[in-house]
């Protein structure tokens, strides 16, 4: 029989009060980096919507937001960007910076072009009235989709016609657009600009020839999307290496971005948001180690006539530390699997109901955005069961040096 995990166990229920530091601290720290992992990639994922992880465009375009070049992106230059390892997706883009007028209202935008080869999948899912609006690169489709802040802003729904004007080469171009959807994103940046139209006509409203059969797809740019996030710089490094500085067929220079360097203040700020985590991660374990601690030396204190019998008994320091050590480590993996329980549990609940709502105007999400890492909690729990267990050599250490003579006289 192992005397030592005997022992231990008539002796667990003494240290309830270590036992739920330790379940309240994992529960935080799962609770935590759940919550801002799920803030930062919903906020990255939407700024990432609006203008993928990569853009090739005219050199002179990306230095300067006043003069806008096109690119000529024919086929033959979608394919060499799609064979570069790691995109796996390339689309065409066009802007035309314009206004769009009701009877009542006025309000300047962002028109974005984008055609049949588009990735749309982020545009579609925060639809909240209407469809999206039929693209093509080849013809006009005069239909339109706004955001919910243009929307109340000029009073339209869908299937209302608005009036567009853009400033062309010393005139005005008027069109009139069908609002074919709304969508609402809450980064409101982006909802305050943008509108969606299809890639031909503001390829057209810039002046410049969209025509496959013509070879000449004069578009302001196109968007990469990576297979993987987190290798973005490499995958520039690539896009560096094989388009920079190469000219289209028309003599234009092109060059690249990534997403992070053309929002550097958001990227920066989300950044921020990891060192509030560690922060949070190292107060819960330092939580966690004391409350073990304390929680163990109070036992001692209440238990040391058991630890003279023990001793007087025959019983040595290594079985005594023995003992401890497993009593500790068995509070440990109970608070460790209650703190879970509740910590994950937490997280499904706010995942599948969204109870804890936020104000999207502040926070950008209208509720509190949760993302379970099932290998950062298995870190989690070996990083704690770890620390907690190295926590208990200086209370193990106290127990094996009880003097008995000491106890029976206290007795």
């Amino acid at each position: 029989m192992n005397v030592p995990l005997y022992i231990a166990r008539h002796l667990h229920a003494s240290v309830r009060i270590a036992m739920l530091g330790i379940a309240i601290g994992i529960a935080v720290m799962i609770v935590s980096v759940s919550v801002v992992m799920g803030f930062k990639h919903s906020i990255r994922d939407k700024v990432v919507g609006f203008g993928s992880h990569i853009v090739v465009s005219n050199y002179m375009t990306l230095q300067t937001s006043d003069d806008t070049q096109p690119i000529n992106a024919t086929d033959s230059v979608i394919r060499r960007m799609k064979s570069i390892e790691g995109v796996r997706h390339v689309g065409r883009y066009s802007l035309k910076q314009g206004v769009l007028k009701t009877d009542t209202d006025f309000l300047g935008v962002m028109l974005k072009g984008i055609g049949e080869d588009y990735d749309t999948d982020f545009l579609a899912q925060n639809i909240v009235e209407g469809v999206m609006p039929r693209l093509s690169g080849e013809k006009s489709t005069r239909q339109l989709l706004v955001s919910k802040q243009i929307a109340q802003k000029l009073k339209l729904k869908t299937g209302s016609k608005v009036y567009a004007y853009f400033l062309g080469e010393g005139d005005v171009k008027t069109r009139v657009f069908e609002v074919a959807g709304i969508y609402q994103t809450n980064l409101t940046k982006y909802d305050e600009t943008f509108c969606f139209a299809d890639l031909y006509t503001v390829s057209r409203l810039n002046g410049w020839t969209c025509s496959q059969e013509e070879k000449k797809m004069e578009v302001t740019g196109c968007e990469l999307l990576v297979s993987d996030f987190d290798s973005i710089d490499v995958v520039e490094d690539r896009v560096i290496d094989r388009i920079n500085k190469t000219l289209d067929s028309e003599g234009r220079t092109l060059s690249s971005l990534t997403i992070k360097e053309m929002n550097p203040q958001i990227f920066s700020w989300l950044e921020l948001l990891d060192l509030n985590v560690w922060i949070i991660l190292v107060l819960m374990v330092c939580v966690a180690g004391f409350t073990m601690i304390s929680g163990l030396l109070i036992i001692i204190m209440e238990r040391t006539s058991l630890i003279g019998l023990l001793k007087t008994l025959g019983a040595r320091n290594s079985l005594i530390r023995s003992t401890f050590r497993w009593l500790a480590l068995s509070v440990a993996v109970r608070g460790l699997v209650i703190g879970n329980v509740l910590g994950i549990g937490l997280c499904l609940v706010q995942q599948y109901t969204g109870v804890v709502r936020l104000d999207a105007e502040t926070y950008y999400v209208s509720e509190v955005p949760v993302e379970l890492n099932w290998m950062i909690i298995l870190l989690l729990n070996a990083a704690t069961l770890l620390l907690c267990t190295l926590a208990l050599v200086l209370p193990s250490f106290c127990a094996s040096m009880v003097k008995p003579a000491k106890t029976m006289r206290i007795e």
